[in-house]
């Protein structure tokens, strides 16, 4: 088994140049959720050498990851309150898949993943640094994409202001007045998007070839949450999110996922541009 695991590298490492072909040669790697930590992060070189280009490797890594299984809130500080781990492979919210492939995108090895997911995840201290902690989380997808230096909201370029819908509302903050999250904090935010009314109007050819989508759900504005789900728009048509749904995550059709037999299945969308650090 070791042997045809090796084989996989070397010929990951040694074949490549075809951006088609490199494609479809993630599709026949073994299931990324069922390998150990070491073995994954084996591949992550070759993942570097095959898609230099960042944004073609963060679309390589979700073909990879089509088929994890679905598991919500799976990611903590591994200590009080949630000794979930920092970082894993083998389940995956939609969050946790957006996050954990960023980091993955960026990193080498298993503990520069780790790294980078915690740099990912967390906001800076009073001390100016990143300590994984459950109250410096980014717990708010639409507070991230404001706010966050690796997805940057791009919702306001891709229609007239007069096209978009805004929202006034204090994050993390309940219509009774209390903490949706004990967190000691709360954020008063103007939250512009597209209502789903204007989504077809969206050119989706103006789009990066990979950015973020995060779905508005109006019913969440009286616990102070804006974004219900979020996932990869992936070459201008296809949505990659892990799906309570379906189990997993899945590759659909992303108009075809966004209005479904019954009308829209949210209210509204933000887009986000993905950015690598160094």
């Amino acid at each position: 088994m070791r042997t045809i695991f090796w084989i996989y590298i070397l010929i990951g490492t040694l074949s490549f140049g075809n951006k088609d072909g490199d494609f479809e040669w993630v599709k026949t790697l073994p299931k990324p959720w069922k390998l150990t930590e070491k073995d994954f992060a084996s591949y992550l070189p070759v993942f570097k050498n095959r898609f230099p280009d960042f944004h073609d490797r963060i679309k390589a890594l979700n073909v990879w990851r089509v088929g994890t299984p679905y598991g919500i809130f799976k990611l903590g500080e591994e200590k009080e309150p949630d000794k979930d781990p920092i970082l894993r492979i083998d389940t995956s919210d939609c969050t946790v898949h957006v996050l954990t492939t960023l980091a993955f995108a960026q990193s080498l090895n298993w503990d520069s993943s780790r790294e980078k997911m915690i740099d990912i995840h967390y906001k800076v201290n009073s001390e100016g640094k990143k300590e994984p902690t459950f109250k410096s989380r980014w717990h708010y997808t639409s507070d991230r994409i404001l706010n966050n230096p690796q997805t940057v909201n791009i919702t306001s370029r891709l229609l007239p202001a007069s096209k978009l819908e805004e929202v006034s509302i204090e994050l993390n903050r309940k219509s009774d007045g209390s903490q949706f999250l004990d967190l000691d904090w709360t954020s008063n935010q103007n939250i512009s998007f597209i209502p789903s009314e204007m989504v077809r109007r969206v050119n989706l050819q103006d789009l990066p070839s990979v950015c973020g989508v995060a779905f508005v759900k109006r019913s969440y504005f009286k616990m102070g949450i804006v974004i219900a789900h979020e996932g990869f728009l992936i070459d201008r048509k296809s949505l990659i999110h892990a799906s309570s749904k379906e189990g997993k995550t899945v590759e659909v059709d992303f108009f075809n996922y966004y209005f479904s037999e019954d009308g829209p299945r949210f209210d509204g969308i933000m887009v986000y541009t993905l950015h690598e650090e160094n």
